[in-house]
Parts: C-alpha cells; structure tokens; sequence
C-alpha cells in the first residue's frame, strides 16, 4: 500500500513499514492543503495531531484504507465518517501507556514532596525543612476514571504504593482484579483522596468536571489530569483550588495549549493557576518518550500488518 506519514515521526517506521512491502511517502512538515491535494493516491495515512481528520479532508482520500494515529487520543477524527466509508482506524495507546502512568505517578510524588519548591529553594541557599514537609501516598485512596490501557496501566504503577484502588468506567464491566477495585461513580467519589484521569475527549467528558461535580467529592482531594485538558476548565480548577475542594492538581494537558489563542479570561485564569505552588505543570509529554516513541511504531505497524494480510 502507498502510505502517507504528515507528522514527526520516529523514523524506524518507514524501515518497519517497507519491510512489509508498503511504500512509504514521510512529510511531517506536510500542510494542510497540500494533504489535501496528495491524499487521495494513498491508501493510507499515518498522524500524529497536526490536522484535523475532518470531512472536507477525508473525502478527498478516495482510495483510504486506514488511518494510523500514532498516540492514543481520537477527537480530532471524524469517527463516524470512517465507519460510513469502511476506513480502518488504529492507534497506538498501548505503545505509550507505560510512559503516561510513569508520569503521572511521578508529578503526583513531586507535588506530594514538594520537589520543585524545595529544589529552588536550596539552589538559592535556602534551608526550609519544615516548609518543605510532605505527604506520604500510602494510605490514600486513589480513584481512577476510566479504565483502558492508561488506567490500567497507572494502577499497576500504584499497587507497591500501599494504596487503595478505586476504578470507574462509565462503559466497562466486570474489570476489577487484584488491589483494583471497580466502582461506580458516585462511590469513588464518596472514598477518594486523589482523582487521576484518563478518559478520552468525546462530548460526554468535555468539561465533565463542572465545579458542581467537584463540590459532590466527599473530601477535599488532589487531582492528576494526563488525559485531556477540556475535561475542565482553568476557571473551574481556580475556584476548586480557592475553595479548598482541590488541594492541589497536576496538569499535563490544558482546557487550551495554545497560549497565543487564550481568550482574555483563559490568560487570566491561566496566570492564576499557574502562580499557585500547589499545581505543577507539564507540556503534554506523559507519553512522550524516547521509548514510547518508538514503541508506538512496532503498535501501529503490527496493527496495520494484522489487518491487512
């Protein structure tokens, strides 16, 4: 098949792809329109999030077998147009579902610890023990919303922890097994100390957690957002945290990753969260890693080989 790459991509895939007899076109500084006038000699495609995988684009991809995506979310694909036309869709969640919970367990211990306050503090000659006492995770209840690869994959992190685990999935059953203990919504809420997050953006969790869902948790607790950050909004994680129905929140994701298209209330409510010493920040790289990027290759690729044989 004659397959398109439009974004970086780490290049032991094109090798991977054309020992399979696939020919292999990798333009990752590819725009838009020029997609648009390419796509439809390919068979398939293979993205990461640069372009949108919307209608005007794909119905110019007539000859369209599948889509790669080379990540795990799917928001940014018009899912329903695929089905209609038989277009194959794979990802590659399970390829950096290590890295994300690794992540997100080690932001969770350098808020919990206070590492980058007392880091900054020594560098400068500042001595603060007791300003810089921490938290202990065992102990704690930890309540996991949604339970595919990156939820699974966190609690697995979890269990030398001495932690109790509480798992919701809105659209799973029967999945609890060993220390993972699978509950409803509103029981995760009634026991949970800290809420980490992994569900994909679809309509139903877009701002999902509404400062009214926030006020239903049984006990102020901290907050581990890896997922999506239009799960809530910068204005709602203010006033949970002014409130104290946060006690603090790590953030790889934002409502918008864009700083130069804030909206005047995002910036404003952006440079409040981000002066607070309880919210520790990264830029979307829970699953960025150098062997996650590789591994999503050797996913994608036996996924397109096994569909295609």
């Amino acid at each position: 098949m004659k397959i398109l790459i439009i974004d970086k991509m780490h290049k032991s895939i094109i090798s991977m792809l054309e020992k399979k007899g696939h020919q292999v076109t990798y333009s990752p500084k590819i725009t838009r329109e020029e997609i648009m006038a390419q796509v439809s000699v390919y068979d398939g495609l293979i993205i990461r999030s640069k372009t949108p995988m919307d209608q005007p684009l794909l119905e110019k991809a007539v000859n369209l077998k599948f889509i790669g995506r080379a990540g795990a979310g799917l928001d940014q694909i018009d899912l329903d147009y695929l089905v209609n036309r038989g277009i194959k869709l794979f990802h590659a969640a399970k390829g950096n579902r290590d890295a994300v919970a690794e992540h997100a367990l080690a932001m969770l211990l350098a808020l919990f610890n206070n590492i980058k306050k007392s880091d900054a503090e020594v560098r400068k000659g500042i001595w603060d023990r007791e300003g810089n006492r921490g938290h202990e995770l065992m102990g704690k209840t930890v309540g996991i919303m949604g339970y595919g690869n990156m939820g699974k994959s966190f609690a697995k992190r979890l269990k030398g922890f001495g932690v109790d685990i509480y798992a919701y999935d809105k659209y799973k059953l029967n999945f609890g097994a060993n220390e993972v203990k699978e509950v409803i919504w509103e029981k995760l809420k009634a026991e949970a100390d800290i809420l980490s997050i992994h569900v994909p953006l679809t309509p139903e969790t877009r701002n999902f957690l509404t400062i009214q869902e926030l006020e239903s948790f049984a006990r102020p607790f901290w907050l581990i957002n890896t997922a999506r950050g239009e799960v809530i909004s910068f204005k709602t994680l203010n006033e949970a945290l002014d409130r104290g129905i946060l006690l603090g929140a790590v953030l790889d994701v934002l409502e918008n990753e864009k700083f130069q298209k804030f909206t005047e209330e995002q910036k404003e409510e952006f440079e409040k969260l981000a002066s607070r010493e309880n919210v520790l920040f990264s830029p979307h790289v829970a699953g960025w890693t150098f062997e996650s990027y590789k591994k999503i290759n050797k996913v994608l690729v036996k996924k397109i080989t096994k569909a295609f044989k």
